[in-house]
């Protein structure tokens, strides 16, 4: 059976938590926290095909840089369109940028709402086809 998810990569434990509490309140969502990109990476090998998904990702993480994160997600076959929120407390003006370039479909600069985020994620599930 598909399943509508939801993986946030960030390393601190009390925004991650903050961020899952806001997604479970999304209709028929699985949420999956990974403290960093190799974590993610394991919990992304259990994507199914039909399977919806959506990743908010932060920047700067313990094992990997966000970009090189969502730059190897874009490579990858079976992922290269998932849509991906980015969350940053870093403050240089030409991150929002990159991320486009990358085809992110929103950013945050930390501190962000988790309601907002957690809206914007919705939006983009409700975007997807809907899982068998």
């Amino acid at each position: 059976m598909s399943r509508r998810l939801v993986l946030i990569v960030e390393d601190s434990r009390d925004l991650a938590a903050n961020l899952e509490i806001a997604c479970l309140a999304i209709p028929n969502v699985e949420v999956k926290v990974a403290t960093g990109a190799a974590e993610a990476w394991t919990l992304l090998e259990d994507v199914r095909p039909g399977d919806s998904l959506v990743m908010v990702t932060d920047m700067r993480l313990p094992d990997a840089d966000g970009i090189d994160l969502i730059g190897d997600l874009r490579r990858h076959a079976s992922l290269a369109s998932t849509p991906i929120v980015a969350v940053s407390g870093d403050s240089d003006p030409a991150l929002p940028r990159r991320l486009a370039q990358l085809g992110v479909s929103a950013f945050y600069r930390k501190p962000y709402s988790p309601i907002s985020v957690a809206n914007h994620l919705r939006t983009l599930l409700d975007a997807l086809p809907n899982p068998a």
